[in-house]
């Protein structure tokens, strides 16, 4: 009893204020001289059954540079279609957790949380997990969601505490959106902010390199880096030699490998969502242009500006052009220039949850970028690519469709179209609900994916329902064994009614993989 009131009193107060958690285990980051403990803020959201600590659910912040995003923030992160995710499953008697990447100085150095080393910010999670599960009242295990960056805090800390025999005691694990083998900006408009930045000594462009494309955690993330492709002695430079994608030196090669040795939590269920097409829809068109106008810069001055999207395989473009003229006369030239690997078009119209170049550069009113912004041509782009969200690292072109049985999730929810990275919808909010519920997959919501197992475990036929309320034009129906080969497929035009699939399967679990004109669907079946 002296527990649950501790409890009840210790976390009635921090549902209206936020604490400090620091972590128990220091990190030394790549370029740092000594380690450090990790701090993070958290919010506690009491269910509204009995206001008791016993069903938690912690929400982890992603990116987010000079903690601009607050913890209210994030709890509003969560809405969808008039809706709140988190208010839904308070009402259900789940209890709410946000933890936030807070700015904070340890041992003299002040450190971004929100940028800093994905590392140090699991090591902040391994102590709240502990200190939650301390404070719990009954045995209920966690569940973890993890948007963008937040997913691969968790999936690093889940590891790193089963790898270390730390008992998480975690029942399930939700990646959404999260960049498992990296994240994409158009490294045109990196050559060109930098520029702006180092030869054009502009201020606000300076903001922006250090504290978001050369943090920690971008130079973690970043598939190709500006800082890979500078000339020898130069700040802003291209080398013509490094034209190909490359990340961060010493430091997206490093984290990317230790990533892959931890590999995924292994007592925890592993499911995601995502934001990009599962059927290869692409993000406009390889070598495509950004931008290719004139700006007219007030006293004599103009400047000529362009950026283009990565190449094709095998092709070499200038992706970053930027010329000014005094009174037509050209006073600087910057230019810059990329190539695609053979195998694979550029990153930045692949199939991904998609990024957006002027939502960056928002709270910006330099007149030089406030102009740049308004002549963009295109503002979306590839931030978290398909595959890398999946974490298919056997496919080296981000253009294939997935072969679901490759990634190591046990589900995913993946749309057909292309959507706003981290984008809570009606479709992934039921797939996260009814994973966090424990739902049995014939209970599934019919609005998740418009189709309905009639039964599972199955016998001779495989039978789905279908969403009266809507029409189907094409549906393909693909089945997977455990080990990714496909050993069924079945094309079907304006299906009505229920599909009934016969086949010869022998006993099993197998994935079964639903497309249509507009979803994109996952559900593992019993073969009985």
């Amino acid at each position: 009893m002296k527990k649950v009131l501790f409890t009840l009193i210790v976390f009635i107060s921090i549902q209206v204020s936020s604490q400090i958690i620091t972590a128990t285990i220091a990190y030394q980051g790549y370029d740092e001289s000594q380690a450090y403990f990790g701090e993070g803020e958290y919010q506690l959201f009491l269910d509204n059954i009995d206001g008791v600590l016993d069903k938690p659910i912690i929400i982890i912040d992603g990116f987010d540079p000079g903690d601009e995003r607050d913890i209210s923030m994030l709890y509003n992160g969560l809405n969808f279609n008039g809706e709140n995710l988190a208010d839904i499953l308070r009402d259900e008697g789940y209890d709410f957790i946000a933890l936030n990447a807070p700015l904070y100085t340890a041992d003299g150095k002040d450190i971004d949380g929100g940028a800093d080393y994905i590392q140090r910010n699991a090591m902040v999670l391994v102590a709240f997990i502990d200190f939650i599960n301390n404070e719990k009242v009954g045995s209920e295990e966690l569940v973890i969601i993890g948007p963008s960056m937040g997913g691969l805090i968790a999936r690093y800390g889940l590891s790193y505490m089963e790898q270390n025999s730390m008992d998480h005691e975690t029942r399930l694990y939700i990646s959404f959106d999260s960049p498992h083998l990296g994240a994409n900006i158009p490294v045109s408009f990196q050559y060109l902010i930098n520029y702006f930045a180092k030869e054009q000594d502009n201020a606000q462009a300076q903001a922006v390199v250090e504290n978001v494309l050369n943090s920690p955690a971008a130079k973690e993330m970043l598939i190709d880096h500006y800082s890979g492709h500078l000339l020898a002695g130069s700040d802003f430079e291209q080398d013509p030699t490094l034209l190909l994608p490359v990340g961060a030196p010493n430091f997206r090669d490093a984290f990317q490998t230790e990533l892959d040795n931890l590999g995924f939590p292994q007592n925890v269920r592993n499911v995601t969502m995502i934001n990009g097409s599962g059927n290869g829809t692409m993000i406009g068109t390889p070598g495509m242009s950004m931008i290719d106008t004139s700006l007219d810069l007030g006293n004599n001055l103009t400047a000529d500006i362009s950026l283009h999207f990565a190449p094709a395989a095998g092709e070499t473009i200038n992706i970053t052009g930027f010329t000014t003229y005094f009174a037509g006369i050209p006073v600087a030239i910057f230019n810059a220039f990329e190539e695609s690997f053979a195998f694979t078009d550029g990153l930045d119209s692949a199939p991904g949850g998609k990024g957006d170049i002027a939502s960056g550069l928002a709270d910006i009113n330099d007149p030089l970028i406030q102009a740049f912004i308004e002549a963009l041509e295109q503002e979306k782009y590839s931030f978290i690519p398909t595959m890398s969200a999946l974490a298919i690292s056997n496919e080296n072109n981000w253009y294939e469709v997935p072969i679901i049985g490759d990634s190591p999730f046990v589900n995913t929810y993946i749309p057909s179209d292309n959507e706003d990275h981290v984008t809570l919808t009606q479709q992934n909010a039921n797939f996260a609900l009814a994973e966090i519920r424990q739902e049995p997959l014939t209970t599934l919501d019919f609005e998740l994916v418009n189709y309905m197992l009639m039964e599972n475990p199955v016998s001779e036929q495989i039978r789905i329902k279908l969403n009266p309320s809507l029409v189907f034009n094409n549906t393909l129906i693909s089945i997977y064994n455990t080990s990714g080969q496909q050993i069924l497929t079945k094309k079907i035009k304006k299906p009505l009614g229920i599909i009934t699939i016969n086949h010869y399967l022998k006993p099993g679990i197998y994935l079964l993989n639903v497309v249509d004109d507009h979803y994109n669907y996952n559900m593992k079946i019993i073969v009985k």
